[in-house]
Parts: C-alpha cells; structure tokens; sequence
C-alpha cells in the first residue's frame, strides 16, 4: 500500500462531492481526477503487471478495488471513481472487444441488424458480477480504511459515444460511418441506441444497488454531431437513463459529460435530468456557467497538459477556474483523463492548491 502524500482533509469534510452534486456551494471544492487510477502511479503499474491484460484487470475484483482505492489513499480524493472501462458494456453483451498495445480497442464493426441482434442483454448480468463486485469492494474499502468521507462514483459510455467504437471498430478523428449510419440508416441507428441506452440503464442500476453514490456518463464523441443529432442521440438518451435511475434511485446523484458539447452544454444541462455537467477542456468555464442553471453543479475543467506541465502554468490555470466558479456547486476535476507521464508529484500540488483555495 502506498503511503498518501497528504493528510486526508475529506474526511474532515464528508462527502462534500455529494452535497456539491446536491446544489450546494461548497468550498473549498470537492475534487476528484479523470483516470486518477492510472499508469501515472507507480503502484498501479505494479498492480497492473500483475493482472495480464486490461480486460483481465477490469473483471479481477480485488485488484481493481485496488486501484480504485490508490489515489484516494495517496490525495484523498472527495470522489473514487470505479477502475473499469467504458467498453465493458458492449463486451458484457457479447460484442468483442481486445485492447491492442499502442492502438487502444479493437472492436468488430457493427453493420447491419444481424449484429444488433447477437447483443445479448440476458449475458449482461452475469459477465458484470465481477464489476459489481468491485464496487461492493471498494466500498467497504473506503469503510474500513478510514475513507468514509470519500464518496463512490460508477460510470458508463453514454450510448452514442459506445455506438461510436462499435460501428467504428475502434477510435477514430472524424466517426465518419457512425454519423454516416444516423443519417443514412436512422432506424437501424436508432434501434442500436435503443439497446445500448436499455443496456446501460440496467448496468447502472446494478452499480447503484451494489454501493456507487454517484454515477457518471461518459459521452466522450457527443461533439462530433450536429445539433439535430445531439438532441436525437445525445440528450433524449441521456434523459431517458437518468429518468429511469433517479426513479429507481431517487436520492442517486448524476454526472453528465458531453465532451466537447460546446454551446449545447445549455441545452444537455436543462433537458437530461442530470445533477451535474462536466466540462472539457475547451470550455470556458464563465460561458458554462452562465449557460447552467445555477443551482446545477458543474465540473471540471483543467487541462491535462497543464497538469503535465506542473509549476507556475499549473497553478495559473487552477487558479483561473477557482476563480470563476467560486460560489456556486462546483467539482474541480480535469476537461479530459490524467495523461500517463503525468508525474504524481503535479497532482499532489493541485490537491493542495484546490484545498487552500
């Protein structure tokens, strides 16, 4: 186990990300990282070399309670964010999936509704037990670790975003053939998002039920579509799982992150049910907001590079996005994931500048 760096000022101040989600202006802000668990720390990679490949890390339960747990004792992160993927959903279903060194997922190309068809939703609770019961791990870890102040997050890809890699293959810059099939094939598209969106409100739930205070949707390509199209598959399906969990789970607080939604960040924020909106890095944070109800909590939205970076262009643009959502429900955190050369030494020195703010 490693040692933390810093004592643990969350838990003088529990569970302040949920009250920050609540509506509260809490300050200092709560905070917590994209991909704090990750190959920037060496005890990950420890605990990675150990478990194979990525896939065999996501569904070792003790391992990945593990990593979720190692940032959280090293920062005190306000949020531990379950170590999983956004692709294990489509693999839950039975589409493949393999993670290649140096090219990211792999994935078949979903064409046509035969591959629709082959989705299997009955297959998605057995192959995420072992998921589930990371969650229960990590939440009983934070108990007995003496890290109750820390709340829980699960997550999910939103189901546009999944769609992507599956009609893609993989990444891609432009996702020009899953903008091609919403167009040219909408009801083959729209029977796929159908799925997803049913799919990942059942894995959701299953999180929520196993221990997660909070969840978060990853829509990580919600920027690639027009206007028309981010309504069609980015709001109406989003609204449609938080209406679905917070009947569910009423007390349940939620995080929306369309990355790169730009001036539709308004929009998402008002019309998906949402208790919180993420900002990326390309986001003005005054814009945004302006553009959020102000009883909405937003979060974000430092640049992974400047974190990178560290020193003076660190602090500075810290210090710019305290500044201008000083007042209002906030969660400092990044506009996209910890990058892997990150040194951990930077992150320490953000946590104490967001803690003395």
């Amino acid at each position: 186990m490693s040692a933390p760096t810093q004592d643990h000022p969350t838990q003088d101040r529990p569970k302040t990300l949920l009250r920050a989600l609540g509506g509260e202006a809490v300050w200092p802000p709560p905070m917590w990282l994209m991909r704090q668990a990750g190959r920037y720390l060496p005890e990950y990679r420890a605990v990675r070399s150990r478990a194979g490949d990525f896939i065999a890390l996501c569904t070792a339960p003790e391992l990945a309670a593990e990593v979720t747990l190692q940032p959280i004792r090293r920062y005190g992160m306000d949020g531990a964010i379950l170590f999983s993927d956004i692709l294990m959903l489509p693999w839950a279903l039975g589409h493949g999936l393999r993670f290649a060194e140096g090219e990211g997922p792999v994935l078949p190309r979903l064409e046509d509704q035969t591959a629709i068809d082959r989705l299997d939703r009955d297959r998605l609770h057995g192959a995420i037990a072992p998921i589930l019961e990371t969650v229960r791990r990590v939440r009983q870890g934070l108990r007995d670790e003496g890290l109750e102040g820390t709340a829980l997050i699960g997550f999910a890809g939103a189901p546009f975003t999944v769609a992507c890699y599956m009609v893609e293959g993989g990444g891609s810059k432009e996702f020009a053939r899953v903008r091609a099939m919403a167009y040219g094939q909408p009801a083959l598209f729209g029977r796929l998002m159908d799925v997803l969106t049913e799919a990942t409100i059942d894995y959701l739930a299953a999180q929520a039920a196993a221990g997660a205070e909070a969840l978060m949707l990853f829509d990580s390509w919600a920027g690639v579509l027009s206007p028309s199209l981010f309504r069609r598959h980015v709001i109406a399906p989003s609204a449609r799982i938080a209406a679905a969990l917070k009947a569910r789970f009423p007390d349940l607080k939620m995080i929306g992150f369309p990355r790169l939604a730009g001036m539709m960040l308004g929009a998402y924020a008002a019309e998906t049910g949402v208790d919180a909106v993420g900002m990326d890095t390309a986001t003005d944070p005054v814009l945004a907001a302006r553009a959020v109800p102000a009883r909405m909590a937003v979060q974000g939205n430092l640049d992974p590079m400047a974190l990178l970076a560290g020193g003076e262009a660190l602090r500075a643009e810290a210090s710019g996005i305290l500044a201008a959502l000083r007042g209002r429900p906030f969660v400092f955190n990044l506009g996209h994931g910890i990058v892997p050369q990150t040194p951990p030494e930077h992150v320490a020195a953000l946590v104490r500048q967001v803690r003395d703010a």
